[in-house]
């Protein structure tokens, strides 16, 4: 949160490690360590500093009971949380909090290889601004999300993503795959020359658009014309 109470910023996920920086209230001001952003959550939402082992890797899973897919399921986790293995139990491995299917995580320190096929995974995800999970997330936290799954910093908000991720194209520039187009405030990823890929408003969603037609319908909103093209 922007204050204690007050509008959401960006979101953390379950298992991230943050730094604490003072509590009142029932307010916590941290610093994610994943990017470096300062904000206020609530104080009970956190836990014990446990360095984790894996990540969910899955555009999302579940925390059961028992190893067992039977077993009452405790807790939705998105794509990017952190979890610390205890044990493996077969086909799950076990954390302070229950089981995870193992086939949905991943070791730390092993990434994905293209920010643009992960956001792929998030397609259909609704928008929800200064979200980051597969739960709800906004133009900047689809691209963060993309780009730290492969190994690669990434800023939370698209003001930083676009003077971070690469080298600013000249005007005119033919867009190819993997190449990022800033708006003021937005960001989408090049799918191909046609086709974006983005969290939107419009569609309320992580949804692809034809490229022109964004292009005209953000412009048309009063939001201008392309800002920036960068080829990460």
């Amino acid at each position: 949160m922007r204050a204690p109470g007050g509008p959401r910023d960006r979101q953390v996920l379950f298992g991230e490690r943050v730094e604490t920086q003072g509590t009142a209230d029932g307010w916590t001001r941290i610093k994610a360590d994943k990017d470096g952003y300062t904000g206020y959550v609530a104080s009970p939402s956190l836990g014990p500093d446990h360095p984790p082992t894996h990540w969910i890797s899955a555009p999302s899973s579940h925390i059961y009971s028992a190893a067992d897919l039977k077993s009452p399921d405790l807790m939705a986790l998105s794509f990017g949380s952190r979890i610390t293995m205890i044990s493996q139990t077969g086909k799950y491995i076990e954390t302070r909090a229950g089981f995870i299917p193992r086939t949905h995580l991943t070791p730390v320190g092993t990434h994905m290889n293209d920010p643009l096929e992960v956001a792929r995974l998030f397609l259909g995800s609704p928008y929800l601004w200064g979200g980051n999970s597969r739960f709800g997330l906004d133009c900047s936290g689809l691209v963060q999300a993309a780009y730290l799954a492969c190994g690669r910093p990434c800023p939370g908000n698209s003001h930083q993503q676009e003077t971070a991720l690469g080298a600013v194209l000249s005007a005119g520039t033919a867009p190819r795959r993997g190449d990022l187009l800033f708006w003021k405030g937005h960001v989408a990823m090049v799918v191909d020359a046609d086709t974006v890929l983005h969290a939107n408003a419009f569609h309320m969603a992580v949804s692809y658009e034809p490229l022109q037609g964004a292009v005209e319908r953000i412009k048309a909103q009063g939001e201008g014309p392309v800002a920036s093209h960068i080829r990460p």
